[in-house]
């Protein structure tokens, strides 16, 4: 494999004069660097930055969060997706408080233990906010690592996994003993092991591309075998992609008297915690989703106004949602805990699934009336105008 101290020197050194000037790398601080380290996961850093900047104003120390309500947590994270982190955060946050007098864990595995930390976070915490020699393996770094070392294995599989984590141990140990710089770029203070992680990370994220790597800027150019065999671009080896599957929901949006149903989704649930709008998914014999409307809502076609098309992706599911309208007088009591009538103001207050939330966008540009309007005929078969 390429020389392991040519890597760590020629990265730290090119880090140090390129790395982004991101506001978590202004400060040696464990939560902020907790926080960031959660939000960038599948998120591009320029997108997060708002989000981290608004978490840090709102939420500023670990004890705002344990005691903060689970929907102000959600609210802050709405539009990250995958919200079980957010709830993981809340949780890790009061564990903290339990557990560890309200001071964040310095012990790599205590900071492990943490609801929803696993080993890539739990060894960018501990390298990055405390200075040790331990392995962050995320996307970025694994595609690094198989490029300069040519492993053409699928990375999916365990034991290639293994060896991906051995080699960056291997890596981030003689970052320990590398140089201190004097003065550094990104850090309050001189922190090599921090360095060299966020330098994988920065070097993924920047220059070795999922597709169209820059490698005439790469600083492991010469010693990258991905490079020298042409194997840049099909490296890594991800396997066999799922297939996408075409889903129809149907989804709406009641009001009576001034206020409008919503549903906050249950725990267990995908989105668990979340609000949106009655939903469910269509069968295939009723792709306008009139069985359930009818059914559980009591609402007829020609009641109804179809407020437009949705069109989200969650993993592999390629999901099509019509949204429909309809004024009710009456009913609709004793819905459970999980429903609850709201005034249209108090929408902007509650975190929506992202497709209800561009249902909540319409409401709040006017552009729904929420059946208040006549209705418009609908044909049955197709759950169109």
């Amino acid at each position: 494999m390429p020389e392991t101290s040519e890597i760590v020197k020629n990265l730290l050194r090119w880090y140090r004069r390129n790395a982004r000037d991101l506001p978590w790398r202004q400060s040696a601080d464990a939560y902020g660097a907790w926080i960031a380290e959660v939000m960038l996961q599948q998120t591009r850093a320029s997108a997060v930055i708002p989000y981290w900047e608004r978490w840090l104003a709102s939420l500023p120390t670990v004890g705002a969060l344990a005691k903060a309500d689970a929907d102000q947590v959600l609210k802050l994270w709405e539009g990250l997706g995958y919200y079980a982190r957010a709830r993981n955060l809340r949780k890790a946050a009061q564990a903290i408080q339990k557990n560890h007098e309200g001071k964040f864990p310095e012990r790599f595995e205590d900071i492990l233990a943490l609801p929803g930390i696993g080993p890539y976070t739990a060894g960018a915490i501990a390298s990055i906010a405390f200075g040790q020699a331990k392995p962050a393996l995320d996307g970025n770094v694994i595609r690094v690592l198989c490029r300069v070392d040519g492993v053409a294995d699928c990375v999916k599989r365990s034991e290639v996994n293994r060896r991906l984590r051995r080699r960056a141990e291997v890596l981030v140990r003689r970052a320990s003993r590398a140089e201190k710089p004097t003065t550094s770029k990104t850090q309050c203070s001189p922190n090599p092991c921090g360095d060299f992680n966020q330098a994988l990370m920065e070097l993924g994220a920047t220059v070795c591309l999922p597709r169209r790597p820059l490698c005439d800027l790469c600083p492991l150019w010469r010693i990258c075998r991905a490079r020298k065999n042409g194997l840049a671009e099909s490296l890594p080896n991800l396997g066999k992609r799922r297939k996408s599957m075409r889903r129809n929901h149907v989804a709406i949006v009641l009001r009576k008297r001034g206020r409008l149903l919503v549903r906050r989704r249950e725990a267990k649930e995908i989105n668990g915690g979340l609000w949106e709008f009655p939903s469910n998914e269509a069968g295939a014999g009723d792709p306008g989703g009139f069985q359930w409307l009818e059914k559980v809502w009591r609402q007829p076609p020609d009641a109804l106004r179809i407020l437009g098309e949705i069109k989200h992706s969650i993993t592999v599911n390629r999901i099509t949602l019509k949204v429909y309208a309809a004024e009710v007088k009456r009913g609709f009591r004793n819905l459970g805990e999980s429903y609850r009538w709201i005034l249209p103001d108090e929408l902007e207050r509650l975190a929506f699934t992202g497709a209800h939330g561009k249902i909540v966008r319409w409401i709040a540009d006017s552009r729904c009336d929420c059946g208040q309007n006549p209705p418009q005929k609908i044909s049955r078969e197709e759950g169109t105008l």
